[in-house]
């Protein structure tokens, strides 16, 4: 393609005459060469001088235009990833250190409750020790509940030899040997009211009537413990009549009758018998007699015979028969 002449193309950086001077003396010389070609044209061919390209800067944020997603991000220097890298570290050091700090604050925190806590048990549990065992919590009174027919002064006086003895040291058997000598007593309990009383609380026997053993009466309980020894029968206590004593099956059984006995009924009571353990039989003091047979089933007959000593009061009846409570008949 013919350039015409004094056509400018792209101006080169450097200078235009340094960059044509062997490309003029080349067209001369092939002017020379073709003679007198006026027709013809020479151009001088003109150098291009192209800079070095420069890589555009790539931003990671930046996304890529052909696909859409993020660019990789440019390369860091050594002296950047450096100071990166030691700051990184000492961020670690910072957050170690916290977490340290935290750490023990809260261990010591444990441990500082679990002090606080043995302590004051251990500080407890010297103080009950000391007390206890001081002449503060020594024994100096007595006191007896539930005693009727036992005189409390002698209970009080059993426990003579336990006197000054601190509470936590006086043992059941201390107990048990005080109130042993005592046969009316059935069961009984104890308690310590600090700082030096002792509670003594007393279930005494319940007589169910009197047995006569040859040698005179004596007034027993369901257990055949002897209660007292009377000279003659005492007032609304019967005359109870077993084979074999007190030791038999049928006093036992005469016994557990008694004691299933109304008030009502009780108060007329006036003798028991029993030949063998299924035939008790009751003596009122109107005279009329009870058959009650065994003590089994005795609440549901003694409920029977009471209803049945309203309809037909006991002076008005010779018999009452309630071996059989659903067929409990009058004679």
């Amino acid at each position: 393609m013919k350039r015409p002449q004094g056509f400018d193309g792209p101006i080169a950086r450097t200078s235009r005459s340094a960059a044509t001077q062997q490309p003029a003396a080349a067209a001369r010389d092939a002017s020379r060469s073709h003679g007198s070609d006026a027709d013809r044209v020479t151009t001088e061919p003109i150098a291009i001088v192209v800079d070095a390209p420069v890589a555009p800067r790539i931003d990671a944020a930046d996304p890529d235009p052909g696909t859409g997603q993020a660019r990789p991000a440019t390369p860091k220097s050594a002296r950047t990833a450096k100071r990166e890298l030691a700051a990184a570290a000492r961020e670690r050091r910072r957050y170690e250190r916290q977490e340290v700090r935290r750490f023990t604050k809260r261990s010591r925190r444990r441990r500082i409750a679990w002090s606080v806590g043995l302590g004051s048990i251990a500080a407890l549990v010297v103080v009950v020790a000391v007390g206890a065992y001081s002449p503060l919590m020594a024994l100096r009174e007595v006191r007896v509940e539930g005693a009727s027919r036992i005189p409390v002064t002698e209970v009080q006086a059993a426990f003579d030899e336990q006197l000054g003895t601190p509470l936590p040291l006086i043992a059941s058997a201390d107990v048990l040997a005080a109130l042993s000598s005592f046969p009316l007593i059935e069961t009984y309990s104890t308690e310590t009211v600090p700082p030096g009383t002792l509670v003594v609380r007393i279930v005494e026997r319940v007589p169910v009537g009197v047995v006569d053993t040859g040698d005179g009466l004596e007034l027993v309980d369901a257990a055949g413990v002897v209660i007292e020894r009377p000279e003659e029968r005492p007032d609304g206590q019967p005359l109870i009549v077993a084979e074999g004593g007190v030791a038999g099956e049928g006093f036992r059984a005469a016994a557990a009758v008694i004691r299933s006995l109304p008030a009502e009924v009780r108060s007329l009571l006036v003798g028991a018998s029993a030949a063998t353990a299924d035939d008790v039989r009751l003596e009122l003091s109107t005279g009329a007699t009870v058959v009650w047979g065994s003590a089994e089933e005795s609440a549901q007959k003694a409920a029977v015979l009471a209803r049945l000593m309203v309809a037909a009061p006991p002076e008005s009846v010779g018999e009452y028969d309630v071996s059989s409570p659903t067929s409990a008949v009058t004679r």
